[in-house]
């Protein structure tokens, strides 16, 4: 399949593994840029040297490209991206912060950009100042997803922009891609069905719980880590977000969980400090490190909360990566072909 989002990226199928912190690791990159598809790794929980060896670890698992993802807003992210730069990294992936910087320095040595946006304001930003492709989060998504759905957000940002987007939130099969590329996508991010995938780090017990769950069954609340999310719904996942956490325990907590993402204590107090407005997002950010850390290392859902998508309703089983993107690409031709039918006289 030739979309602009393969050609742009040198990759033979349009599907993307979005940087997941411990779930996108090198191991899973390569699996899913090895089976023809874009991985990224998750810079988060990394500092520079983890980061620096992460990608020389991606480069020894494949010769196809990959991307490096950075949440600008976070301690640390700033260096890191300094590192993917320095690598010359095939495709960075921005979000939540100003990436005119990073474009330019990536475009310098030929290297692509894509914007994770949720919004046609921040989707027209990025395009404004040299973004080479959208990342576009709708509703159903895990984790930060924006406020409206993707059968809504994806055609409204598409039509209002020149670059190819990169539909994610509710898409999970062959099903979902095809409707993507109706929508003026053209590619998918799939991050809980690459996830629950057999080459995902991901927790045995966290992909069992997947499975035997619905798409009624996720959370969406920003009293979790101080940003609207979706996460799976589980009794400690109910708690956590039934009210905001007292900023005084959050703040304690992110200080506690620095060690965790290895983020020197200072640098967060400093980060915090430098961004007064934003003080209770980094708090409570920091605070859900290690709740996320038992369920997707650990897989203890009853300490932990899980980011999950909607699509958890329609994933039935753990597949290899190369077996899962064989099995989408079949299922999309095939739709492809008998909705032709439709047209038919």
């Amino acid at each position: 399949m030739k979309t602009r989002i393969t050609e742009l990226f040198g990759i033979s199928v349009p599907l993307v593994l979005p940087g997941m912190s411990w779930i996108s690791t090198p191991q899973l990159v390569a699996a899913v840029s090895n089976a023809g598809g874009l991985g990224i790794l998750a810079s988060g929980p990394l500092n520079p040297e983890q980061t620096r060896a992460a990608i020389h670890e991606i480069r020894s698992l494949t010769d196809k490209p990959f991307g490096v993802g950075v949440t600008l807003l976070m301690p640390g992210a700033k260096e890191n991206a300094e590192v993917a730069l320095d690598e010359q990294v095939p495709v960075i992936n921005f979000s939540l912060g100003k990436g005119d910087w990073l474009i330019k320095r990536a475009h310098e040595y030929g290297g692509k950009v894509i914007a994770t946006v949720v919004s046609e304001k921040h989707a027209k930003s990025a395009e404004k100042i040299g973004a080479d492709a959208l990342l576009v989060t709708g509703h159903e998504a895990a984790a930060h997803g924006g406020n409206v759905t993707s059968l809504v957000l994806i055609p409204s940002i598409a039509s209002k922009v020149s670059i190819p987007v990169i539909a994610t939130g509710g898409f999970a099969d062959g099903r979902g891609l095809l409707a993507a590329l109706s929508l003026g996508a053209e590619g998918v991010a799939m991050g809980s069905r690459f996830a629950t995938s057999a080459d995902s780090p991901l927790h045995s017990k966290v992909k069992e719980a997947v499975i035997a769950r619905s798409e009624q069954d996720t959370i969406y609340s920003k009293n979790f880590d101080g940003i609207p999310a979706r996460v799976m719904r589980t009794p400690r996942s109910i708690k956590a977000t039934r009210r905001p956490m007292n900023f005084f325990v959050a703040s304690w907590q992110a200080t506690k969980a620095a060690k965790l993402v290895n983020q020197p204590v200072w640098k967060i107090m400093v980060g915090m400090l430098a961004m007064m407005d934003k003080v209770k997002l980094l708090a409570y950010f920091g605070a859900s490190v290690p709740r996320l850390q038992a369920a997707t290392i650990d897989g203890d859902l009853e300490k932990g909360v899980q980011f999950i998508g909607q699509t958890q309703g329609l994933i039935e089983d753990v597949v290899s990566v190369d077996e899962l993107v064989q099995r989408i690409m079949t299922e999309a031709q095939a739709l492809h072909t008998k909705q032709a039918a439709y047209w038919a006289n």
